[in-house]
């Protein structure tokens, strides 16, 4: 299995996209109000124009399998970035992929300056929020920012 790490060009926002949704659909989290319906989803590349952003996907024999990043939220502190669109295929699960895209994601905040991550997500996402309090992610009692997305009702946050 030999998985590449890298980040995202105009040519993988279709297949981006896809795997997002398709995860959503899987943990039945698929409504309004979550990077389901968010339109940027569909143009993941242009809305990773901005500085101090980064998005990473893992590939594995040209298929992309999980993708992971960074974004300045507006609305929340100086110093806080949001851990964004963090997904993995069922079939990549497992084997330290979704560790190696959000380490990779913590390095870029790290890089470019931030202090502090902030993340949102559901109960349903069970195992991604074990990985999180794994990284010392804490639960918030409500949200930061202006992500735009209301369903989520986990929010947690990361000081580096």
């Amino acid at each position: 299995m030999a998985i590449t790490i890298r980040k995202i060009t105009p040519a993988d926002n279709i297949a981006t996209a896809s795997m997002i949704r398709t995860v959503l659909r899987e943990f039945k989290v698929d409504r309004p109000g979550t990077v389901y319906t968010d339109p940027t989803t569909d143009e993941l590349s242009t809305l990773f124009e901005q500085p101090k952003s980064a998005y990473w996907l893992a590939e594995e024999d040209g298929a992309i399998i999980g993708g992971c990043g960074i974004y300045p939220t507006d609305g929340l502190p100086d110093g806080c970035v949001e851990l964004v669109k963090f997904y993995a295929l069922p079939a990549s699960r497992g084997k330290g992929i979704g560790r190696m895209l959000m380490e990779k994601s913590i390095e870029s905040a790290q890089q470019f300056g931030y202090n502090e991550i902030y993340l949102e997500s559901f109960p349903e996402l069970a195992k991604a929020i074990t990985m999180y309090e794994k990284a010392g992610f804490k639960k918030l009692a409500g949200p930061m920012g202006n992500s735009g997305h209301y369903a989520c009702n986990i929010w947690m946050l990361l000081v580096l």
